[in-house]
């Protein structure tokens, strides 16, 4: 999920109708029921124009962001201009997320299936759990990592206790 996308989201939320209504308990006795209502509306809109300037700015900012991503980095088509190493490179850049993700999918078989024996060596299996974690935050997000981390720490912290 991008900036912009999780700053919509946190608004999206009722964030405008909680701040509203937290004022609303604020207003004095004497107001009558339309003039609360009015008032009410006012903040609504008022924090509502806010909230769409903000995400305006965010937006901007994701921009910029991108834009100096590309300016540093360059894009596929400064690639293509190299006669051979351009395609090359392209294609190694293509490869990143399948070749870790295989390589991980095998290493993670291997150990399951005992067919390497990393039972005494911590460092090796501290390397493994860490290479799981950097390649699935990858392939599948840092939220999808976050819910299955407890489990992996589970499941090692038990298993080295059975060795």
């Amino acid at each position: 999920m991008g900036f912009v996308a999780k700053i919509a989201d946190f608004f999206g939320g009722g964030a405008v109708k909680t701040i509203a209504d937290t004022v609303k308990d604020y207003f004095p006795p004497s107001m009558s029921d339309k003039e609360k209502a009015d008032l009410q509306l006012l903040i609504q809109k008022e924090e509502s124009s806010r909230q769409e300037r903000l995400l305006v700015l965010a937006n901007e900012q994701d921009k910029e962001f991108n834009e100096r991503i590309k300016q540093l980095e360059g894009t596929a088509s400064d690639l293509k201009a190299l006669p051979i190493i351009g395609p090359v490179i392209i294609f190694a850049r293509g490869c990143q997320r399948p070749a870790w993700g295989f390589a991980t999918m095998l290493i993670d078989y291997q150990v399951f299936s005992k067919a390497w024996d990393v039972s005494g060596d911590e460092q090796l299996k501290a390397l493994i759990f860490a290479i799981n974690l950097l390649v699935l935050g990858f392939l599948f997000g840092e939220r999808a990592v976050q819910n299955v981390t407890p489990l992996l720490s589970q499941y090692f912290d038990k298993k080295g206790r059975a060795e």
